[in-house]
């Protein structure tokens, strides 16, 4: 079937922004040439892609699907752009997925590094569960991810690199003083509120299986997207915060705040780096890959 790539791209952006107004500001055209381009996609593939009110517009299933294949050959073509206007090694653009957790307390010294060596190259990164980043690099809207291991989705990835060991710590301050200096079981640790990263997380993921593996159904207190804010919680005595180790080493007043040890052993986890080798790799995140 012979249909103009234009017709596709601007499907793309109606359905990223769901409007057909921001669509037309993106695209610098005007609403009305949107509209007319949605209506001859729709002609050509005989299918209605879009349900259309006066307050909303919403993608059909049909209009779903096609998003699907939609936005990553966009995200390709943008990547091949960027690529193409690389100048030597120290140019172009390098494009990370990875966690607010990562970025701050593993990768700011590595993007440091980068930035001297190349102050010429682009940096964007993509703030994402570990989770989300696997799908970002599979779409091609990125160009490597640095996540959490144990992570089901990473298996379809074939380039993944272990680059850090970390132990996962359970932290509480003196409103839990007599837990200082023994050694509680996970039965016991259901006693108190525990605070941990929601659902979306590897973290989340890897802490209920640990549970469940000891027949123990594990209801935290309260679940936020954020460990700096676990931190915070745990600090004035809301409960007993789950974060990783390197979060602690690195974290101001760290002295008020003590581990809580388990007689259960938690296993080691990792921080591991992975790209996609369907995708080409840029030279910016050649170079960035180099360093691990």
């Amino acid at each position: 079937m012979d249909i103009n790539y234009e017709l596709y791209k601007v499907f793309y952006y109606v359905a990223s922004t769901l409007s057909f107004s921001e669509a037309s500001k993106q695209l610098f055209i005007s609403q009305s040439a949107v509209s007319q381009s949605i209506k001859a996609l729709e002609k050509k593939l005989d299918q209605t892609l879009f349900i259309r009110s006066t307050k909303k517009v919403r993608l059909t299933t049909e209009g779903e699907i096609l998003l699907r294949h939609i936005e990553p050959a966009i995200s390709l073509i943008k990547r091949g752009e960027s690529q193409l206007l690389d100048v030597g090694v120290r140019g172009g653009q390098l494009h990370i997925g990875a966690s607010d957790t990562i970025c701050r307390y593993f990768l700011v010294p590595y993007l440091e590094r980068f930035h001297r060596e190349f102050p010429g190259a682009h940096i964007k990164v993509t703030n994402a569960t570990s989770i989300h980043c696997v799908e970002l690099l599979e779409t091609g809207q990125v160009d490597l991810i640095v996540v959490n291991s144990p992570n089901s989705y990473l298996g379809n990835v074939p380039n993944v690199k272990k680059i850090k060991d970390f132990q996962d710590v359970f932290i509480a301050n003196e409103a839990f003083k007599e837990l200082k200096g023994k050694k509680v079981s996970f039965k016991e640790l259901l006693d108190y509120p525990i605070l941990m990263l929601d659902r979306k997380s590897t973290t989340s993921e890897y802490l209920h299986n640990l549970f469940l593996q000891n027949q123990l159904d594990l209801v935290p207190e309260i679940e936020l997207s954020s460990n700096d804010l676990l931190i915070d919680l745990a600090r004035i005595g809301l409960g007993i915060a789950f974060i990783p180790d390197f979060c602690l080493s690195q974290t101001a007043d760290s002295d008020s705040l003590f581990i809580v040890e388990t007689k259960e052993s938690l296993p080691e986890r990792e921080l591991v780096i992975a790209h996609n080798e369907k995708v080409p790799v840029s030279k910016a995140a050649q170079e960035f890959l180099s360093y691990f």
